[in-house]
């Protein structure tokens, strides 16, 4: 792109495009001319590491050919057509969708992001069970249409809350800011789940239609659950008839090491969503795995709900291209190494040299550093919802150096392209430490 065009499209944008989560007067966005694997380039000609695959999505990074050739080779036979034809994309992408998720989670309703993937899941989830109520946990993000932000449990939510939604919060487990008093592992999960079981006891089991998990917190922190805990969420929807929903739209499709993060507890949910990496985000698509129980309430019974653009062929024929590639390329092997061998190690030792940094978490490519003025109170070095200088220091001795990283509050989440090579993600940690260096200093 020309340095006239790149002109033209920021003009372009600041007098016509209205931004999410923004208050639009004091934008001043990024220009991105182009990008490849784990790279992007920005109007001046500065070339930036990926350590936020834009929003958690671009697992196979950027312009990965083979998805790009899937896309090209779609538009040329078939653009589009209506979801209740059959089509050769979407048949695949649901066959081989369903071939890794866990359980009996056989049955792919498309839609086209995860938001309105949650909204679909919840409304099959009450239309099973004649339930009203769905639990979520505070700490959560589930998606910015109506139903999807009130049951969100970020700050997000406040101004969209009309209190009319059915929705329940409740505390998750998270030991380095426990809610329950908690010095162990083994006690924030069994003090979670005591508290979990009291929130269903006092609002009533037949009430509530479902309990809505991210697998691993995404945007709210990476937080991965103690050993047991959704095991014993499991055991607790079970006991009183609750659907249990797993919100894999940011830890699925390989970003925590497995191709579903719920995964790692062995344990099999009633509905399953996602979206972002199913396709690594070339296409907008999301959707719900369906198992064979909620199904069946559906057999002889019309579902009512449905999307426009419910399976389009181009975005399903990129998820095809995704799966095929990350099966041909063990990315998801891959994944699981570069957390163990080079996230996990190096982090550690940044942990150890930065007083900023309280903990690391994380597992895979989906990794959190919380970052604290004393690691002794444990003082957020932003406030819940907000930003500070240090944090905002921080973001621009980063991209100077020619990282970009993703923040949320006052955290760093390191979230680079599934595909990243170990070289690369080591270049991105050693910018990293440069950059709290000089910010703290």
């Amino acid at each position: 792109m020309s340095d006239l065009a790149a002109d033209r499209a920021y003009e372009l944008d600041r007098k016509h495009v209205f931004h999410s989560w923004s208050a639009q007067a004091s934008l001043d966005p990024m220009v991105i001319t182009k990008a490849e694997g784990s790279y992007l380039w920005d109007r001046y000609g500065n070339r930036l590491l990926d350590f936020t695959s834009q929003l958690v999505f671009t697992n196979l990074g950027h312009q990965h050919p083979r998805i790009v050739k899937a896309i090209q080779e779609q538009a040329a036979t078939l653009c589009t057509v209506a979801p209740a034809y059959v089509n050769w994309a979407r048949s695949e992408a649901a066959r081989l969708i369903a071939s890794h998720t866990p359980g009996d989670l056989d049955r792919i309703f498309f839609t086209n992001g995860g938001a309105d993937a949650n909204e679909h899941a919840i409304r099959m989830a009450r239309l099973h069970t004649g339930r009203p109520k769905v639990l979520s946990t505070y700490r959560s993000y589930h998606g910015g249409t109506q139903l999807a932000v009130n049951v969100t449990g970020d700050p997000r939510r406040w101004p969209n809350d009309n209190g009319a939604t059915g929705t329940v919060h409740f505390f998750g487990p998270y030991l380095y800011r426990s809610a329950f008093s908690a010095t162990t592992g083994a006690e924030e999960c069994a003090r979670a789940l005591a508290h979990l079981e009291q929130v269903i006891a006092l609002e009533a089991p037949p009430t509530i239609a479902a309990i809505i998990l991210e697998s691993i917190p995404g945007t709210a922190g990476i937080m991965l659950p103690p050993p047991g805990y959704l095991q014993g969420v499991r055991e607790l929807c079970d006991r009183h008839g609750i659907v249990l929903i797993a919100d894999e739209v940011m830890a699925g499709f390989g970003r925590a090491g497995k191709w579903f993060a719920i995964e790692h507890a062995e344990v099999v949910p009633d509905l399953l969503t996602f979206a972002k990496g199913v396709n690594s985000g070339y296409v907008p698509l999301g959707g719900v795995a369906i198992s064979e129980p909620i199904y069946r309430t559906f057999a002889d019974r019309p579902y009512p709900g449905g999307l426009t653009y419910s399976g389009h062929p181009l975005a399903c024929a990129a998820a095809v291209a995704t799966i095929e590639t990350m099966q041909d390329e063990q990315v998801v092997e891959h994944a699981a190494q570069l957390g163990t061998d080079v996230f996990g190690p190096a982090l550690q030792k940044l942990a150890a040299k930065h007083e900023w940094v309280g903990e690391v978490r994380g597992t895979g490519v989906f990794w959190a550093l919380e970052l604290v003025s004393d690691r002794a109170t444990r003082e957020p070095l932003a406030p819940y919802g907000g930003s500070s200088p240090q944090v905002a220091a921080i973001v621009a001795a980063s991209i100077r150096r020619g990282l970009l990283p993703f923040t949320n509050f006052n955290r760093i989440h390191l979230v680079p392209p599934l595909t990243i090579t170990a070289a690369e993600a080591s270049e991105g940690l050693d910018i990293l430490d440069q950059a709290l260096t000089e910010a703290s200093s």
